[in-house]
This record gives structure tokens, C-alpha cells and sequence, in this order.
């Protein structure tokens, strides 16, 4: 039997036995999707930082399971699941992600994902474009959640070039430094200490943003556990309702623009606010399934295929 044969044979197993995922990118902030509504998927810690990991697993900033809904009216529930296992409430762009999917599964213009963070309406707006209602801005200090009482609106924090941030929360917590040069600010050698301050005791994304006219802001977001990221959906919602609260801005909608493109965000009168933007999809195919016993398969593969 030569080389080849025993690769085929593998992959051909995958194939017929492995669970199926999708990958998908909201401006170049990618998801690992797995639909577990009919037959569950509850990957442990170790299994979810395989599947982020870029080089020996799919690679994504987060992982996405699906699974049936949970209250009525719903149709799905979205769990959303960082690089390092832990669960979150809320990702903007992993919710236009699988709601696109969901549209392009039933047919329908709108879909309701609910989510740790509460239930989210999402609408189509384009063949791959979807807006989300990410629901109320929440501005108290246990809303972000801190330690202890402060001002929100200004913080009182600081490290390097980051200084008197804005916290707030779009279904996770967010704080919000405005610059007045983005290209000189480092953000992966000063947001860390932020992220981790004793004041966040759930950390924080640290998002850094300078608004260049009333309807224009650039941002990039330091997502929790620890990753720079192209395009963070909940941080372009913060940075604009944080703007708007520093009257930096007057303007309702605002065009954020991250390193991975744009969205249009629209703060409502309600005091909820709207994300719109563009959705992708990059490939599908099927992972090992720890469960079944193929993931320890390639591991034995690996180690063990004859050379060239």
C-alpha cells in the first residue's frame, strides 16, 4: 500500500463520520459553526482550542454551536465560545453570521437567535449583508460589570497612550479609548493591562477608536481572552453609543471602520442599537469528531505516515 493510500483511506472516514462545520467571516472576524440542534455537540476546553488553533485545527476567533431554542418564538440558541473554552453572551458579528445561515436555510427575511445575553433580531438587508439588533446600550457599573462604583463614562484608567476610556455593554463588557492618532497608538503592547485590571472582573474588550467626523469613527478591538482582532461587531456598537455619550459625535448613524471593513451602526431612540454589515462565507467541510475517536486517529496518522 503506498503513502497515498493510507491519507485517502483517513479522510474518507472523515468523511463518512466526522461533524460538519461551516466556516464564515463577518469582515474577516471568523467562526467555526457547528449545527448540534439534532445531534448535540458539547466540545470540552481542550476540543475548543483545537478547533480555534489556526495551525493544528480549522481556526476561528470563536466557536459556534447551535442548538435548539430555548424559549418560545425563538429559532435557534447561539452558543458562542472563545479561543480559550470559555462562553460568552454576545458576538455582533458570529450572530449575522449564523442568522444568514438560518435565512438562507428557511427562506425567511428575519430570524431571532437567542443568546446568554438575551434574544437578537436580525434581518437581511442584502444577498450577504444582515443588521442585528443588539438590544440597549447598558452604561451602570454592575451593568459592565466593575469591582466596584465609577463613573462609566469616565473610567479612570490608563496605560501608555490609553487614557479616561468609556465602559459600557453590548452584551459583553466594553471599554472604549478614544485617540487622537490611531496609527500611533500599539494596541497589543498596552490593552492586555486594561483587559486584565482588577476593576473587569469578567476582563474587558479594549477598543481604541478615533473619530474622524460626526458620522465616522476608526476602530480596532483587543477581544478577550487575548486577541487583536479584524472586525469586532459589539465594539463598533460600543464605540459609537460611546462617542455619542462623549458628544463627540451627534449623529444617530455612524460608518465604523475596523482593519478588517465596515459597519453601519444606528443608535436608536430606545436606546437600543442596530449593526449592519456584510457576511461571508468561507468553506465547509467536516472536523474530526473527538467523540468518535477520529481526532486521536490523526494524531496517530501524523506521527506515524511513512516519509516521501
Amino acid at each position: 500500500m503506498g503513502a497515498n493510500d493510507g491519507t485517502t483511506d483517513l479522510i474518507e472516514r472523515f468523511l463518512a463520520g466526522g461533524r460538519a462545520f461551516v466556516k464564515m467571516h463577518g469582515l474577516r472576524n471568523d467562526f467555526v459553526i457547528v449545527d448540534g440542534r439534532e445531534r448535540p455537540f458539547r466540545p470540552d476546553v481542550s476540543e475548543i482550542v483545537w478547533i480555534c488553533d489556526r495551525h493544528a485545527g480549522i481556526g476561528g476567533d470563536q466557536l459556534l454551536v447551535l442548538e435548539r431554542p430555548r424559549t418560545p418564538g425563538s429559532d435557534v440558541f447561539l452558543r458562542i465560545l472563545n479561543v480559550d473554552g470559555r462562553e460568552v453572551g454576545m458576538c455582533g458579528n458570529a450572530t449575522r453570521c449564523v442568522a444568514w445561515l438560518l435565512m438562507e436555510e428557511t427562506g425567511r427575511p428575519d430570524v431571532v437567535l437567542e443568546t446568554l445575553a438575551g434574544r437578537l433580531r436580525c434581518v437581511r438587508t442584502g444577498p450577504m449583508s444582515v443588521a442585528v439588533n443588539l438590544g440597549p446600550i447598558r452604561t451602570g457599573w454592575r451593568d459592565v460589570p466593575l469591582s466596584e462604583p465609577r463613573d462609566t463614562l469616565h473610567l479612570g484608567l490608563e496605560a501608555g497612550p490609553l487614557r479616561d476610556p468609556v465602559a459600557v455593554n453590548v452584551g459583553n463588557p466594553q471599554v472604549v479609548f478614544f485617540v487622537d492618532d490611531f496609527d500611533a497608538v500599539d494596541i497589543p503592547a498596552h490593552a492586555p493591562a486594561i483587559q486584565n485590571d482588577p476593576l473587569f472582573p469578567e476582563q474587558a474588550n479594549v477598543a481604541v477608536a478615533q473619530v474622524l467626523d460626526d458620522r465616522t469613527i476608526r476602530l480596532q478591538v483587543w477581544e478577550r481572552p487575548g486577541l487583536l482582532t479584524e472586525a469586532c461587531g459589539s465594539g463598533a456598537c460600543a464605540a459609537a453609543a460611546a462617542a455619542r455619550a462623549r458628544k463627540l459625535i451627534a449623529a444617530n448613524e455612524v460608518e465604523v471602520r475596523m482593519p478588517g471593513g465596515t459597519v453601519r451602526v444606528t443608535l436608536l431612540d430606545d436606546g437600543s442599537v442596530v449593526m449592519d454589515g456584510e457576511v461571508a462565507v468561507a468553506f465547509a467541510g467536516r472536523m474530526p469528531d473527538p467523540a468518535a475517536g477520529s481526532r486521536s486517529d490523526v494524531h496517530s496518522w501524523s506521527h506515524s505516515r511513512p516519509g516521501p
